[in-house]
């Protein structure tokens, strides 16, 4: 018999979590408290075994939203897929939670590979592809089990020439666990955002995160620089068995030198170090899109000899029918506007 009930120890929710190896940041402790620290309810979620062994963990996030307040669920749950009597709890969960919290929808993007047969699941229990995305579902990921000049030997000769030249002139990378350094990475993040047209995150949430990670030792800021001038930083989470490349930004000096490529390389090295298994790379367009206007970012992403790993799309469980239309409508036309196909 499985039963749920809330999770109030954070040893015992990582104690689960440590051991999947599918699991990533999105259903830590620790991204949960980021998203308490910005005001926002939470629920912690287990799923217990004859009432002792917990066999599965679901975090939950509201957020608010002028349209109607949503429920969801980044990257999990994580639990065992197979097991229908734990799947049909975690939809009665998710239900119920969504209906105390009255929000008009619940939207879910698990760590499921893309298939038929997990596409075939939630359509099951009655959810339907979501016109947003919640998190990266696209992404390249890099295999860490490989000794160095093995994962040197992978990659793009561009990408392997790139990280030559940055050694040779002189390139330095420094790295940083102070949250006050994140003021200088938002500014950047601003000039970035200008340059390729995509909304930035605000100054707030990018400091909470990177406190809330950094202060666990999980999270490093990584700064490239050719003498005094910055060319390029990165925000690297690092959970689990999984280090993710999560935010970037360069300066236009960066095009001169190619800071980015070494901070990259720098990551994976730091990430084997921690005896992680994967480099995630995070999101990237789809092959077949060379018009996106992140595909050229996506190259840079997937010249580091990963493989593509395509998740399954966010699910949406509707709450509220007559609400979620307006909802519906107003993303789709929002993926439109803004480049998000």
């Amino acid at each position: 018999m499985i039963e749920a009930r809330a999770v109030i120890s954070k040893n015992e929710w990582e104690g689960f979590l440590v051991k999947r190896f599918e699991a990533n940041f999105l259903q830590s402790w620790h991204w949960g408290d980021f998203h308490k620290n910005l005001g926002k309810q939470i629920s912690r979620i287990g799923f217990y075994k004859n009432g002792k062994e917990l066999v599965g963990v679901m975090q939950t996030i509201v957020e608010p939203a002028r349209r109607g307040r949503y429920l969801t669920v980044a990257g999990g749950p994580i639990i065992d897929w197979n097991d229908k009597e734990v799947v049909g709890l975690f939809t009665v969960e998710l239900k119920r939670i969504a209906r105390e919290k009255r929000c008009v929808f619940a939207r879910v993007r698990p760590q499921l590979v893309e298939n038929e047969i997990s596409k075939a699941i939630f359509h099951r229990y009655g959810f339907i592809q979501s016109p947003m995305h919640l998190t990266a579902d696209l992404t390249s990921q890099l295999d860490l089990t490989q000794d160095e000049d093995i994962l040197l030997a992978n990659m793009r000769k561009n990408t392997r020439y790139e990280v030559r030249q940055a050694e040779k002139h002189g390139v330095r990378i420094e790295t940083s666990q102070n949250p006050n350094d994140i003021e200088e990475f938002y500014k950047l993040q601003l000039q970035t955002a200008k340059r390729h047209k995509f909304v930035p995150f605000s100054k707030a949430f990018l400091v909470n995160q990177f406190k809330i990670f950094a202060e666990n030792d999980r999270a490093i800021l990584y700064k490239a620089y050719h003498g005094d001038k910055l060319l390029a930083e990165a925000f690297v989470i690092f959970y689990g068995h999984e280090a993710t490349y999560h935010y970037g930004a360069s300066t236009d000096e960066g095009r001169n030198y190619p800071g980015a490529y070494l901070i990259q390389w720098e990551a994976i090295k730091e990430a084997k170090k921690r005896g992680m298994l994967r480099y995630n790379f995070w999101g990237v367009e789809r092959l077949d899109n060379p018009k996106h206007r992140f595909y050229g970012v996506s190259v840079f992403k997937r010249g580091f000899g990963g493989n593509d790993v395509q998740y399954l799309r966010a699910q949406d469980l509707i709450i509220q029918p007559f609400a979620y239309v307006p909802s519906y409508l107003l993303e789709t036309a929002r993926r439109y506007t803004r480049r998000l196909n």
